[in-house]
């Protein structure tokens, strides 16, 4: 047989062959290292031409800016500490041409500052002008004065004015009780996060006041590995530099999709680091146990190293990169090129018993595997190769790879393999090759046949039933680890209604049809908000401005006083100090200070004891107090300064981000449920289609991508089983043996599939490219298990055939089923189904198979 004479000839050139394997490899692995990359993309994977993909490709290219994205979340203590934060960072990133194409504050920066009245309804501005005039007395004293000394002044005046009875109680006991438990705080050793927001609009902080978001938008290599590492790194260093941290009363996280990607990455280095150890450990050890010797077992991970690289290579030449897909070929080879391996070494230690010769030995091994692994290969590769037609870029390349390293791994195993055997001298076996324990289970199993295969096709139809309920989950952020801080912070965005990621992106051909369009969709109950460059431009603009600028009038010097008092000594802190105790004290017991005598007791000890203490106290109250008053005093300037706005008056970037130059617009589409509930996100997507059918977003993305990949696999399933069964039936030449070929891989996928019902697993994107190493199992063990049949052999449990099954499912096993411990989800998935499948795969192939042969008789034996 050809495989026999191959390895024969192997064998008399040994050297010859190893040499030029190694120089191959050798070579081949040089290329991989210094050519190796991966395109992290996830969107480059679909063809231009799918419509949805399209719709994304022509709203990226109408607004460059759009894309992949750093998110920086800001949480300050106080509101005026995430403005600073979020404007330092801002300004320091902004220089950094080199890494960010652009950096942006979504909803806020300078001209939403200026411009902030502007948009608040009516009643809301009116309240909000009156608050600031009501607050001048205030302003006044700390404007002029920003130190501990201005504010102990303002609440000196203060509480003269209500002890006189010309100022209303109830107008000091907000800012009495803020100072107090600053003071108390200070007092105690402690820094109390202190916002002046509240006393200076009347309004207590709204929950959102204290975030604020950067977004960032870096120049990206998507042919790196990790293409954002720098925009990231830059970040957090610049972060570091400006003292943002928990310490200054501020915390920053990342996240957006360059940083979930990163993050992603690092996760699976650190999940599957010490995994790969143990898996490697636990393979190394069966291999041993199933060849039985240490040069055998150093021989075939050399075989599959070689074969490896030399695949590897392939990949990056035909297609320059890999894809996050495509890579996946790293495992399935391993796999499969494992198994062919042990096969042949498993038979070659059954002839050894009866053949001196070694080299002879080797032959007879080929000659009599031959067959299988001819067909186990083809069959397998021809399902990789069956991925190639379909639309999903990903799987295609994927195919392609793989499918060209099943026929490396087959023809290394038939020829480096037994010419590294021979020049390593392996010694015969001092033990018959077959599992002696399973020698005497064939004949009563195959006279329980009928009852063995009734109980399968049992199984089979309750698995079948449950099947239907195996719940396919899509969406990439389920594959991510939760814990990490991209993710979190990611779902902690998402569920908070105004900043719920998962809108969507319209794009009108003008700006009328783009009113339009945002009217209807306005009208859908599955719509929060839809936001168009008419958003820009606030209405009742001259009423609003009328209020503004009368308290602007009565402000201006408050909030730009003409003197600014020097920094006060320690010396005038504490004669402040004492000053302002006294007043708090005669305000108690003053009858108009009666509903502020509590407070203002606690205050005055407060004071006292910071006033008597070290120096140290002194700053730290003035720390509480007057860190965020610059910047809410800016935000007061910002907001007396409000112009009349229109569209030719908008920041060029900000006009830039809703109309393209030639005139088109955009509307952002925001949904009324948050991307946790499903059902609703699919009605909005659904909702939004019906209006308008060329909107892209993630949510369209999720959901057409799992269409696309589902007919991709749909596809190639279709195609590999046609192109199996006609291969099988061109071998053997019997419908027969074809039908006992592939029966047991459908009882294997029906099993499977109901045991992750059972157990709760999701059908994913990642546990998804494990199901062509189930199929490619499966098929070469039912190969192995009916051309022995065919060949005339009925012992089947107790041969050295089922010997190498067990051992290549468990080496299969230990290598990828450790992934299961990982605490990467999808990692972890892909674990857990590899042994599911694989389990069932060894009890139909050890159990079931040799009872559906005993029952159909060969069409033919030899």
């Amino acid at each position: 047989m050809l495989i026999g004479r191959l390895v024969a000839s192997s064998c008399r050139h040994p050297r010859s062959v190893v040499a030029l394997t190694l120089i191959s490899g050798l070579t081949s692995a040089l290329f991989a290292l210094t050519h190796f990359s991966v395109h992290t993309e996830m969107a480059a994977l679909i063809p231009a031409d799918v419509p949805w993909r399209a719709h994304e490709l022509a709203l990226e290219h109408a607004f460059v800016e759009q894309g992949d994205d750093i998110t920086v979340v800001i949480d300050g203590q106080t509101p005026e500490a995430a403005e600073s934060a979020a404007a330092r960072l801002t300004q320091a990133l902004e220089a950094r041409t080199d890494i960010f194409r652009r950096v942006d504050r979504p909803g806020a920066g300078p001209y939403f500052e200026r411009e902030a009245l502007l948009f608040l309804p009516l009643p809301d501005v009116r309240t909000l002008t009156e608050a600031l005039i009501k607050a001048q007395p205030l302003m006044a004293s700390v404007a002029g004065d920003q130190s501990l000394r201005g504010v102990l002044t303002g609440v000196t005046t203060a509480s003269q004015g209500v002890a006189s009875g010309h100022v209303p109680p109830q107008v000091m006991a907000r800012p009495l009780a803020a100072v107090t438990e600053a003071a108390a705080g200070a007092a105690a050793g402690k820094l109390v996060a202190f916002s002046w927001r509240p006393l200076i609009t009347g309004e207590a902080v709204e929950p959102g006041a204290t975030r604020q978001l950067v977004q960032l938008y870096p120049n990206l290599d998507h042919a790196q590995v990790r293409p954002g590492l720098a925009g990231l790194a830059l970040v957090r260093s610049t972060a570091s530099r400006l003292g943002l941290d928990p310490a200054h009363g501020v915390r920053l996280r990342l996240t957006g999709q360059v940083a979930m990607e990163a993050d992603e990455l690092a996760s699976l280095g650190e999940a599957t680091g010490i995994l790969a150890v143990l898996a490697l450990v636990a393979v190394l050890l069966i291999l041993r146990l199933a060849v039985g010797s240490a040069r055998i077992v150093g021989a075939i991970v050399l075989t599959v190293l070689m074969g490896l690289a030399l695949t590897a290579a392939f990949g990056l030449a035909v297609y320059g990169r890999f894809n996050l897909i495509s890579v996946a070929f790293l495992p399935l080879f391993v796999g499969l090129g494992v198994d062919f391996a042990i096969q042949f070494c498993v038979r070659f230690s059954a002839e050894a018993l009866t053949e001196i010769d070694t080299a002879a030995a080797l032959a007879n091994a080929g000659a009599r595997a031959g067959r299988g692994l001819i067909l186990a290969a083809g069959a397998i590769g021809l399902s990789f190769f069956a991925f190639l037609p379909t639309q999903y870029r990903g799987v295609s390349e994927l195919g392609l790879t793989a499918g060209a390293g099943m026929w490396i791994a087959l023809l290394l195993a038939v020829t480096f393999l037994p010419a590294l055997i021979t020049l390593l001298r392996v010694s015969r076996p001092a033990e018959e090759a077959g599992i002696a324990a399973l020698r005497d289970v064939d004949p009563p199993m195959q006279a329980r046949r009928g009852a063995i295969l009734a109980s399968a096709v049992v199984l089979g139809l309750a698995a079948l039933t449950i099947s239907p309920k195996l719940h396919l989950n899509f969406d990439p952020l389920r594959l991510r680890d939760p814990h990490s801080e991209s993710v979190s912070a990611f779902l902690e965005l998402a569920r908070d209604p105004a900043t719920n990621p998962s809108s969507l992106d319209v794009l009108a051909p003008n700006i009328g049809s783009a009113r339009s369009l945002a009217a209807r969709l306005r009208k859908l109950p599955q719509v929060r908000e839809v936001i168009d460059v008419d958003n820009l431009t606030p209405l009742d603009q001259s009423t609003k401005l009328n209020l503004i600028s009368d308290a602007a009038l009565l402000l201006d010097t408050t909030v730009n006083p003409f003197d600014v008092a020097a920094p006060p000594s320690d010396g005038d802190l504490v004669a402040s100090l004492a000053t302002t105790v006294r007043t708090l004290r005669e305000l108690a017991a003053s009858p108009n200070g009666a509903p502020l005598r509590a407070e203002s007791l606690r205050l005055a000890a407060a004071l006292q004891a910071i006033g008597d203490g070290p120096p140290v106290g002194r700053a730290r109250l003035q720390t509480a107090l007057v860190a965020g008053l610059p910047t809410a005093l800016d935000q007061v300037r910002a907001l007396l300064s409000a112009k009349l706005v229109s569209f030719d008056t908008l920041p060029p970037e900000l006009k830039a981000d809703w109309v393209t130059l030639d005139g088109r617009a955009r509307l952002l589409v925001i949904p009324a449920a948050t991307a946790q509930d499903k059902p609703g996100m699919a009605a909005f997507v659904s909702a939004v289609k019906r209006v308008a059918p060329d909107a892209a977003g993630v949510p369209v993305a999720v959901a057409e991508s799992q269409s696309l990949i589902l007919s991709a696999f749909g596809e190639a399933a279709l195609l590999s089983l046609v192109a199996i069964a006609g291969l099988l039936g061109f071998a053997l030449r019997s419908v027969r043996a074809v039908v006992l070929t592939l029966a047991p891989v459908f009882l294997i996928a029906a099993l499977s599939a109901g045991t992750c019902v059972l157990l709760g697993l999701d059908l994913n994107l990642e546990n998804l490219i494990a199901l062509p190493l189930l199929v490619g199992v499966g098929v070469s063990f039912n190969i192995y298990f009916v051309v022995a049949w065919l060949n005339g052999q009925r012992a089947l449990l107790g041969s050295s055939l089922t010997r190498a099954v067990v051992f290549s499912a468990l080496a299969t096993g230990a290598g990828f089923g450790a992934l299961g411990l990982s605490h990467h989800p999808g990692t972890a998935s892909m674990g857990v189904l590899l042994l599911i499948s694989l389990a069932w795969t060894l009890v139909v192939t050890l159990v079931v198979q040799p009872a559906l042969l005993g029952l159909a008789a060969p069409a033919r034996t030899t």
